[in-house]
């Protein structure tokens, strides 16, 4: 190391130049995160200008980015973000980060590399994410799905509940055994919700509906998605629903000759014949909220649960063998949403065993609605303890 204050004159000023031109070449050399989606150019560009640094927002996936379904549309909402607000934010994305002591890892990997806004984007991230949030205390973080907030941790989910509903309206109207079917994941609140919500839907429009559900405790292997699909055509349902992320149960629906829907993305194109439509996500518009916020100045540990009024929920692309008056009866429910009415989780509502769990003309709450762990009245089996 250089003694400065031995060194005067033109020699020091020499020194100087010399070490700050080798600082430059080394931090040249400086390698990108893999999974960075901003470059190095944007922030040089910035620094030489005296611009703001741009807000560095780190996103941990469940799944791969390819899966088709839950991560893909969160990465399909991050990038429509970067463009939105260019050189203003740099975001980067971590994949198929496991639930658990992985997510901890990554999160803290994220805080520690300068993201000052990270979003967690499954329930199983919660703890792990309440953990690190607390050890970087200047990081704001945010959880999908989740319930447990903290002074610098928010919650934000969507109601995918209406999109399973709308779905479940055009599924009563199509079936011909009124026979339905869901390929679930984990029996969690949101998954059994949705289940509920698809046969509440179809027997609003067909009293005579049945729902079964085959769970394959995963939130994407396409492997036991089909195969959970392939058993349920076998018991003669004609319609089927999934709260998994691959396109394999629309695949065994396009391959045996019967109906599907595409889940969190349009996954027409993976069996155009059998796809009716899509309950789809759209995460863009509570990013860009959030993320404006951040810049604002104004963000605040809430808890958001947007649906189809706040255009996160939709249901696209509707078979054109679709009749006109389902088409127009899925528009009417769905003006109803946008407005705010609740009109999923109504009473009179029966359980399973017939028990009214929610009286005539009240209205289930968000709490609950976060809380649900009963099947509805028409779905058979039992919920995996």
């Amino acid at each position: 190391m250089f003694d400065m204050k031995k060194r005067i004159g033109l020699k020091s000023g020499l020194l100087v130049a010399a070490s700050a031109l080798m600082l430059v070449a080394c931090g040249k050399n400086e390698p990108k995160p893999a999974e960075s989606s901003a470059s190095a150019a944007p922030a040089a560009s910035s620094a030489a200008s005296g611009k703001a640094e741009p807000l560095k927002i780190g996103f941990a996936y469940i799944g791969p980015v390819g899966d088709a379904g839950w991560t893909f549309a969160h990465d399909t909402a991050r990038k429509k973000v970067q463009e939105k607000f260019g050189d203003k934010i740099a975001t980067t994305f971590v994949e198929k980060v496991p639930e658990g002591a992985d997510a901890e890892r990554v999160f803290r990997d994220l805080a520690a590399q300068g993201n000052k806004l990270i979003f967690g984007t499954t329930f199983g991230y919660m703890e792990p994410m309440l953990k690190v949030a607390k050890e970087f205390p200047d990081v704001k973080f945010e959880h999908a799905t989740g319930y447990k907030t903290s002074p610098n941790m928010a919650v934000y989910e969507t109601r995918t509940y209406e999109g399973a509903y709308l779905a479940g309206v055009l599924a009563g109207m199509t079936t011909k055994t009124n026979k339905l079917g869901v390929v679930a994941s984990f029996p969690i609140p949101e998954v059994i919700r949705n289940i509920n919500a698809f046969t509440l839907g179809a027997q609003s429009v067909n009293p005579k509906i049945s729902t079964r559900a085959v769970w394959v405790s995963s939130w994407f292997d396409p492997a036991k998605e089909r195969d959970a699909a392939m058993t349920m055509i076998g018991q003669g349902v004609d319609v089927l629903i999934q709260n998994t992320d691959s396109p394999a149960t629309l695949q065994a629906a396009e391959e045996k000759g019967v109906h599907a829907f595409g889940w969190d993305s349009d996954m027409s194109k993976f069996g155009p014949k059998a796809h009716l439509a899509s309950a789809i996500i759209d995460w863009e518009p509570y990013y860009t909220k959030s993320i404006q916020s951040v810049l604002d100045g104004k963000w605040t540990n809430s808890t958001s649960w947007w649906g189809v009024k706040e255009k996160s929920i939709d249901l696209v692309n509707i078979n054109p063998s679709v009749p006109e008056d389902a088409r127009k009866e899925i528009e009417s429910r769905k003006a109803q949403m946008a407005q705010g009415k609740n009109i999923v989780f109504v009473g009179p509502l029966m359980d399973q065993s017939g028990k009214e769990v929610l009286p005539a003309g009240k209205e289930a709450d968000d709490g609950v609605l976060k809380g649900m762990n009963y099947y509805v009245k028409g779905v058979e089996g039992s919920i995996p303890k």
